[in-house]
């Protein structure tokens, strides 16, 4: 135990910073100002890791946590942080990372642009049925015999058989709460049996609500095994209970893990996708479609996309890990012709349906593994681009695309990234054809460490 030690500063994934006999000091949900004892729980040559086990003093930039599931759900880690506090960490998290490990000469870092909707934001949540709820600290200490007990719910943070029950969660906007909460306590009624996290098997396994701004909803049960009845039975009781949802489906998963891309989603009831719109643009989201989590932040965050991309309207535009288009389309009035490449087929064939939808003929998408298909062939086939945007996953872009964009050679590329780390990783092995010229961080998920960030870089 680590006694009365006073917190300095944010870190990595959330957490905050101390710093006892020479070692840094990781602990959750802390803020910098706390005067704090720490039971350590893993010790190393350089850090600690650890929690707080009593507060002696509360910082006086902290503030009361909003949601009663604060402390042991991963979901919102920074509510006692100021929102003004948590864009400052966020920023400085971005400098860092790009000093650090990109190693590069940073031009000015504009201001991180904030969130409007510091709650409600999440277009998308996914919940965990589970045959055992978690028992909380405090249900422990009463005393009281508790057995096991079934719930719809969110994995305790690193722990992949623990799910707790969500009263209410500040992340989705209704109906979310009232269709989960709804749907565990008919299945509960009904008997149906819930997933067994450690042997895997069960019947009842996950359910994901999309949502989009236009008040439409996606409902997405997933089963371990096609029993039909009770399928319909909890999808008809679904239907009649919430008229408002627009895409009602339903997924047999007999896979150990909760992937769905290799696996048929069907529509029970309903549309196969929901629509999100942007300056008069539709776009059609499937199950299995990825797009911005918080959808009035995709607006901003694709104006500065655009703006750095500085299309001319003569411009060949690669637009890679296009998902569904989106981007391709935003920017598509303003260049020449658009070319996108994804590796989720599912995802290109809504970006050519969204393409279509919206009239748009000056697109033209291509499914396959960017690194692949990247290639000299593909470039004399469809023109070597003046712009290359990317938007890839967290881990980053693969060595072999680094250097298929550094044999394309473009004008200027537009690095859009949730994960600044391997980004600037990106710029650094890019450094040696471009030159990084504009940095813009963007907050797509308040009260978490999450950061998206966009910068250009000119060819040199």
């Amino acid at each position: 135990m680590l006694e009365r030690v006073r917190v300095e500063d944010t870190a990595a994934e959330g957490k905050a910073l101390a710093r006892v006999g020479g070692k840094v000091v990781f602990v959750p949900f802390a803020v910098p100002g706390d005067l704090v004892d720490i039971q350590v729980t893993k010790t190393r040559k350089s850090y600690m890791e650890g929690f707080v086990k009593q507060f002696h003093e509360y910082s006086p930039i902290r503030e009361e946590p909003f949601c009663s599931h604060f402390g042991f759900c991963g979901g919102c880690q920074w509510q006692m942080l100021p929102y003004a506090e948590q864009l400052r960490y966020k920023q400085q998290q971005v400098v860092d990372q790009l000093t650090r490990i990109g190693k590069v000469q940073l031009p000015e870092v504009k201001p991180i642009i904030g969130s409007e909707n510091k709650r409600y934001y999440r277009n998308k949540l996914e919940y965990t049925f589970s045959n055992r709820r978690w028992i909380t600290e405090q249900e422990l200490k009463s005393g009281q015999v508790i057995g096991p007990q079934p719930v719809l719910g969110f994995h305790v943070p690193g722990k992949f058989d623990k799910v707790f029950e969500v009263q209410q969660c500040f992340l989705q906007p209704n109906p979310s709460d009232a269709i989960r909460l709804e749907t565990a306590r008919y299945a509960i009624e009904k008997g149906y049996p819930f997933y067994d996290l450690r042997s895997q098997q069960g019947f009842l396994r996950n359910l994901t609500i999309r949502t989009s701004l236009s008040g439409e909803v996606m409902v997405i049960l997933s089963v371990g095994y096609a029993d039909m009845p009770a399928i319909g039975d909890i999808l008809d009781h679904l239907k009649k209970q919430f008229p408002q949802i627009t895409s009602l489906m339903y997924v047999v998963n007999p896979k150990p893990n909760d992937a769905l891309g290799d696996l048929e989603v069907v529509c029970y009831g309903g549309n196969g996708y929901i629509t999100e719109e942007m300056e008069g643009l539709k776009f059609r989201v499937g199950p299995k479609s990825f797009f911005q989590t918080n959808s009035l932040q995709a607006y901003q965050l694709y104006k500065v996309v655009r703006e750095y991309a500085a299309l001319t309207g003569s411009e060949l535009v690669y637009d890679l890990y296009t998902g569904i288009g989106t981007i391709a389309d935003f920017i598509a009035g303003s260049c020449s012709r658009v070319v996108g490449i994804d590796y989720v087929a599912e995802a290109i064939e809504d970006a050519h349906r969204n393409a279509q939808i919206n009239g748009i003929d000056n697109v033209n998408f291509f499914a396959g593994d960017v690194k692949e298909l990247l290639s000299d062939d593909f470039l004399s086939r469809h023109g070597k681009p003046d712009v290359i945007i990317l938007d890839p996953p967290r881990a980053g872009v693969h060595p072999k695309v680094i250097n298929a964009l550094k044999d394309a050679n473009p004008c200027r590329i537009v690095y859009v990234s949730c994960n600044p780390a391997t980004q600037a990783r990106d710029i650094n092995l890019l450094s040696t054809h471009f030159e990084l010229t504009r940095i813009q961080p963007v907050d797509m998920f308040p009260h978490t460490h999450h950061v998206e960030n966009v910068v250009l870089m000119e060819r040199k």
